[in-house]
């Protein structure tokens, strides 16, 4: 695909949300996060931008204001239930509900040639509990309006099954109609133990940041599973690759710029409900059917 037809498909949808349309992202004092709340402000909606460090998501919300963007900020670590039932609360009671959750807090304690476990229950606390956790609490509080509620997660192709040489648990995984939420919990439980044992390199795990493509794969399956679960009660779930992303965790490289991850971003938690999918895995601005990869 050439890159001015990629670009097009990355264009903010046709217009269907207004001022009152809220939308929360996680993990936005900074990189792709703080960029799409950017774009989201710009393009007319009421954006939450979160973050674990108070000092720095207020820090972030005042440099948006100084450029004439006025967005809200409330305080959530998602990897702490207790902060989690919290901000649930405050949206409620200050907005009474919300329209569109993009799940980008995560973290991964590897550089780009690295490749260390030693922080894997952080890692899958943070991208895969986190998320899931977050979403469960705030499900009551989906408006589920005619243009239909949103949550897309920021994931990773490394989560992706081609990554997987584990035959057992690519099987578990692809059977799309019984994969239930115990299982992808039982699968992360299992990676957690082998870490612990020392065994984690015998059982075809990614290759590739370990702990960060684990639990991106259970990011992406739970919203396969959770996708499913909300077909036709107006609820959308959706996971999205940027790509290789020029941010702090990856050390400055990348392919792109946060503002262009984040413009993509946007065009797909802005899609018209019509051309709306769930349970899809975007590639760049390109849907794929993860399980299918």
């Amino acid at each position: 695909m050439n890159t001015s037809s990629a670009k097009d498909q990355c264009s903010p949808a046709k217009r269907w949300w207004s001022k009152e349309t809220v939308a929360v992202v996680t993990g936005a004092n900074k990189g792709i996060g703080f960029a799409t709340v950017k774009k989201l402000a710009e393009l007319g909606l009421t954006v939450i931008l979160t973050a674990r460090d108070p000092e720095k998501g207020q820090k972030a919300v005042e440099s948006l204001r100084a450029q004439g963007i006025d967005v809200w900020f409330k305080r959530l670590d998602v990897a702490d239930i207790s902060s989690i039932t919290d901000f649930a609360s405050w949206l409620h009671q200050v907005f009474g509900g919300l329209d569109i959750l993009v799940n980008n807090a995560a973290v991964s304690f590897n550089e780009l040639n690295t490749n260390t476990v030693e922080h894997a229950e952080t890692v899958i606390k943070t991208n895969f509990y986190g998320p899931k956790l977050l979403i469960e609490a705030l499900m009551p509080l989906f408006r589920r309006s005619p243009s239909t509620s949103r949550i897309l997660s920021l994931s990773s192709r490394l989560g992706l099954l081609n990554k997987l040489t584990n035959p057992a648990i690519r099987k578990l995984l692809l059977e799309e109609e019984t994969l239930k939420e115990e299982k992808i919990d039982q699968i992360v439980k299992q990676f957690l133990s082998q870490v612990k044992d020392g065994t984690w390199q015998e059982h075809g795990w990614p290759k590739v940041w370990t702990d960060y493509s684990v639990s991106k794969l259970a990011l992406n399956a739970y919203s396969r599973v959770l996708a499913r679960r909300l077909e036709g009660n107006g609820v959308s779930v959706n996971c999205f690759c940027p790509g290789f992303t020029r941010t702090d965790m990856t050390g400055g490289w990348g392919q792109r710029s946060a503002d262009e991850a984040a413009a993509a971003a946007a065009a797909l938690a802005l899609l018209p409900s019509e051309e709306l999918p769930t349970g899809k895995f975007f590639k760049w601005c390109i849907p794929m059917l993860y399980s299918k990869l």
